[in-house]
């Protein structure tokens, strides 16, 4: 008896298929996320450097408070400090912006890994309903290989009864 080809095979290579696409995607996701992450590392140590230099400046402006100094230096000085303040404040919302982005990125991994793991949920039904199927088949077979053997040995014991008369 000739074994029969599996009915879904065409169905298994195209969860297969998506498996795969599915694979790369998440890959291509968590590569996505890492670079955002790396950005966010950047401008994180650009917004501490810029915060660092602020605190210098302010105790440089208490340094020179304490000694005395001119009105017009001390105004200088004033004046400097507003414009790092708006450069860390700057630094600060883009720090904060690229949370943001860096959270949009870690919801798309999450939802490309959940959909691998549907994708592997649908190869693994079909596994087991392939096991399935072939014991089924494999009963059959047993089956239908009695069936003819008894058949045949029907025919033999009716030729030597023939035989013998």
């Amino acid at each position: 008896m000739t074994k029969k080809k599996y009915p879904l095979e065409q169905l298994v290579e195209i969860k297969r298929r998506r498996l795969d696409e599915a694979e790369r995607l998440l890959k291509r996701k968590k590569d996505e996320l890492k670079k955002e992450q790396e950005k966010l590392e950047k401008l994180e140590k650009e917004r501490n450097k810029t915060a660092q230099h602020r605190a210098d400046k302010i105790q440089q402006l208490r340094d020179e408070l304490d000694k005395g100094t001119t009105t017009d230096k001390i105004a200088i000085m004033r004046d400097y400090l507003k414009v790092v303040n708006e450069e860390l404040e700057q630094k600060e919302k883009k720090v904060q912006d690229q949370m943001k982005i860096v959270e949009k990125a870690k919801e798309k991994v999450e939802e490309a890994r959940k959909n691998m793991v549907k994708r592997q949920y649908d190869i693994e039904k079909l596994k087991i309903h392939r096991k399935e199927w072939e014991k089924k088949m494999k009963i059959l077979e047993d089956y239908e290989e009695g069936l003819e053997t008894d058949e045949m040995g029907t025919v033999m014991h009716n030729l030597k009864k023939h035989k013998g008369k």
